[in-house]
């Protein structure tokens, strides 16, 4: 992965500046030529805590001096990190897959102590909000352009994007012509209403039943394939997020509910690992999936599920639920549930699993730890156990019955004689 990042210098090496339409960045890879460009502008909206037990909220837009260490090149995934004021930094990460790219996630991350952003803070906290931007199916070798505002919105913070100029994967060294433009840029085309004056007669309407539509059974869906995905801190490091699991995605949209398996093949794997949140991402052709967990140095659990992509009648989606509670365990342990389960992530959207471990917290050498089974899984072993139970008892009263008759038979046969 070419980590060796640099971008243009405007009066100040290592500084960026603000133009009239935007923070223009350009990382270079390795041979310094030209592997990402951005011009982009971006307003925030931040809800915290201040004294009293009340909230304040804090507006800025992406100031006009950022630097882009931490930024990133590859043939599949890139990255864009743009730091600014104390401790502050916003980054977007891409992933390529064949002749498409798109973006899979925005991490923000803000810095209550800063007093002139975040004035009478009672926090001196850094906190991170992830969000999955609605960039998505661009053309290799073009520019996404979205000119109109596009607003991200979660519990604390608000982000809006607009005047948005980016190509992820920039081949030759030399920034693209060719524009890829959002929904929301595109001109909308009226459908014109006629007024026929034809004088044809109308032919009268019968009683005639027509026979009922004829309804095509959906076909099942096959168990998804299991994938086995990690996350690593570095190339050199041991895995510090395992997951293994089968995943199938049910959508609804008005009154017709689809179903699509996730296939693991041809997969990109991402994500971080924390001291209190870890994140997965894994984005298929048809797909990404962003899971974030947390824990309370107890127990970790699933806590936000972003998932975004295209159904195969072509509908598309993005969900999200970021106040989950699922796949609980021990910090020391890994959560499995190998049975089928399902869980409603939204009104439209639910979630299913097969054969399914994860660990996000707490991985040595690589490998998951022992395991808390999920109460689908013990309820499987409790059935077993109950019919062998049940057969035991049953055979002690068989005995028991033989026993006390044949006692009884020698006792009558002791008085006959």
């Amino acid at each position: 992965m070419g980590r060796y990042t640099t971008f243009t210098l405007f009066l100040t090496f290592g500084i960026v500046f603000q133009q009239s339409c935007g923070i223009e960045v350009n990382v270079q890879d390795k041979d310094n030529k030209l592997c990402l460009y951005a011009n982009l502008m971006v307003n925030f909206s931040v809800s915290y805590e201040v004294a009293g037990n009340k909230s304040a909220t804090a507006e800025f837009e992406l100031p006009s001096e950022v630097t882009t260490v931490g930024s990133e090149c590859d043939t599949t995934s890139s990255v864009l990190k743009l730091n600014f004021g104390e401790g502050h930094s916003w980054s977007i990460n891409f992933t390529a897959n064949g002749k498409m790219y798109q973006a899979d996630y925005i991490t923000f991350s803000y810095n209550l102590s800063d007093a002139t952003r975040f004035p009478a803070s009672v926090s001196n906290e850094t906190t991170s909000v992830t969000v999955k931007p609605h960039i998505t199916d661009v053309d290799m070798d073009t520019c996404y352009s979205c000119k109109s505002n596009d607003m991200i919105e979660t519990d604390l913070v608000n982000q809006t994007l607009w005047n948005v100029l980016i190509q992820a994967f920039v081949s030759n060294g030399s920034k693209s012509e060719q524009i890829s433009s959002c929904a929301a840029d595109l001109p909308t085309t009226a459908v014109p209403t006629t007024h026929s004056t034809s004088t044809t007669p109308v032919a009268p309407v019968t009683n005639a039943t027509a026979p009922p539509p004829t309804t095509t059974p959906t076909p099942t869906l096959p168990t998804p394939s299991t994938g086995k995905y990690s996350i690593k801190p570095d190339d050199n490091s041991t895995a510090c997020l395992l997951a293994s699991f089968g995943l199938r995605i049910g959508y609804k949209q008005a009154d017709k509910y689809q179903e699509m398996n996730f296939d693991p093949n041809g997969t990109t794997v991402s994500g971080s690992c924390g001291v209190n949140s870890s994140e997965l991402v894994l984005a298929s052709n048809t797909m990404t999936i962003m899971f974030t967990f947390t824990n309370d140095m107890q127990k970790f659990r699933l806590h936000a599920l972003n998932v975004t992509g295209s159904m195969s009648s072509g509908v598309s989606f993005s969900e999200a639920n970021t106040n989950l509670s699922l796949w609980e365990a021990a910090v020391s342990s890994s959560y499995m549930c190998n049975k089928e389960q399902n869980y409603t992530i939204s009104s439209l959207l639910t979630l299913y699993t097969f054969n399914l471990q994860v660990q996000p917290f707490g991985v040595k050498k690589g490998a998951f730890s022992t395991a808390e089974d999920c109460q689908a899984d013990a309820e499987s072993f409790l059935v077993p156990i109950a019919v062998g139970v049940a057969l035991l008892v049953l055979i002690l009263i068989v005995l028991l019955a033989y026993f006390i008759g044949r006692k009884r038979n020698v006792a009558t046969g002791y008085e006959s004689f």
